[in-house]
């Protein structure tokens, strides 16, 4: 397997040729969002200028903003391998497709006074308060698998906290705080066991390394269109075709309904009864040429090459005295969070934004999990196929100022 040179696509991504506070950007925040390819950028340019018409309209070229829509869904299911393109609902991200499914399964009647929810210790914010609020509209209680020091899930604390009571299991694919991959595949297996429902949220995961939902076998997961070089505000939810089925009407209005009047409402099939209101085409649409950019990179390139520069940007934290790396984790990829003796994370991300290196610093939308790791707030680097060894070196060599200063 040919190795990615990061060199190379790194002029494939405008941006990163710019300077910040008069030095060479080195963009570290992609865990928050990806920068995007100039194939993107161009789609959407054509777009705009020349194709630029609401789907599913019926004039010439509303046929083709359809044809191209449907086109990228197709696309987005060939990707995490889903049986077919039904089973993907374009949504505003992860976020409102977690928020979606969770909806659905309460008024659904999932959920009752009693049950529980599963959820990891490494759940973000969005993967953790839409079940909150379906526990507190049914009366269900949310339960919480702890992590390890190393940031890994206790599968046997997962294994007994997996009792009759449990109607859903949530669990992230990629933590957006270490990196770590979590075996989802194991999770999903336990809990279909028990006839249980699975929902994956696959935010950091989509663009980092090949994701099958088949293989998996969970019955949801969520994925975001931003941090795979697209525009913000799209994402997707895949749903197994039966459970979309059975799920109600999540939200009403315009191209949702087949037919509607004032006493009853006639949903369109799958995925289009879960697509109310104008449609993201504006953002699907581009989404396509950032999918074929990735896959013609090839994920599993793509996987080998993040695990390794990250790998790389550890060890060279690691060196550096005062600095605490979080997780220790087997399996990671793309992401590093640390804490500096004795300094903020907010002033540590200031330091080094200064130094023209983009980081997140704070919560992270992840307290949980930064408390069972034994802090409060950390400062994130996250990587992607366009930063380099340099990069990493940079970081380290500014961390290593900020550390004395």
């Amino acid at each position: 397997m040919k190795r990615i040179d990061p060199h190379v696509v790194r002029r494939d991504f405008p941006v990163l040729g710019r300077t910040v506070h008069g030095k060479p950007l080195v963009y570290l925040d992609s865990a928050a969002t990806s920068q995007k390819p100039r194939a993107m950028i161009d789609r959407m340019v054509t777009l705009y200028a020349e194709e630029y018409a609401r789907p599913e309209e019926g004039h010439a070229l509303s046929d083709e903003a359809t044809k191209a829509f449907e086109g990228v869904r197709a696309l987005v299911a060939k990707l995490i391998n889903a049986t077919e393109p039904r089973e993907m609902i374009f949504c505003r991200g992860a976020t409102e497709g977690l928020n979606l499914v969770a909806r659905g399964l309460q008024h659904g009647g999932t959920v009752k006074p009693g049950d529980e929810i599963l959820v990891t210790e490494a759940e973000h914010f969005s993967n953790i308060v839409p079940w909150l609020l379906v526990c507190q509209g049914t009366g269900a209680t949310l339960r919480t698998a702890p992590i390890s020091p190393s940031a890994e899930l206790d599968m046997d604390q997962f294994r007994r906290m997996l009792t009759d009571r449990v109607k859903i299991v949530a669990a992230t694919h990629v933590s957006n705080v270490t990196g770590t991959i979590y075996p989802v595949n194991e999770i999903t297996r336990l809990a279909h066991e028990r006839d249980i429902p699975v929902v994956i949220d696959g935010a950091q995961a989509v663009p980092h390394l090949p994701v099958d939902v088949r293989a998996i076998g969970c019955d949801f997961y969520v994925g975001s269109g931003h941090k795979m070089g697209v525009p913000s505000s799209v994402g997707f939810l895949y749903g197994q075709a039966q459970r979309l089925e059975q799920m109600p009407i999540a939200d009403g209005g315009s191209l949702m309904a087949e037919s509607a009047d004032f006493q009853h409402v006639k949903p369109k099939p799958i995925p289009h009864k879960f697509e109310a209101g104008e449609p993201a085409f504006g953002e699907v649409i581009p989404w396509g040429a950032a999918i074929d950019y990735w896959t013609n990179l090839g994920l599993d390139r793509i996987e080998a090459y993040e695990k390794e520069l990250t790998e790389y940007a550890r060890q060279r934290i690691s060196e550096i005295d005062g600095m605490r790396v979080l997780g220790n984790s087997a399996d990671r990829v793309s992401v590093l969070s640390f804490v500096v003796d004795g300094k903020q994370p907010a002033e540590v991300g200031k330091a080094l934004d200064a130094d023209g290196i983009a980081v997140r610093a704070g919560k992270l939308a992840a307290e949980p999990m930064l408390k069972a790791l034994g802090v409060d707030q950390a400062v994130r680097a996250s990587f992607m196929f366009y930063n380099t060894r340099e990069e990493a070196d940079v970081l380290a060599a500014s961390l290593a100022r900020i550390v004395t200063a």
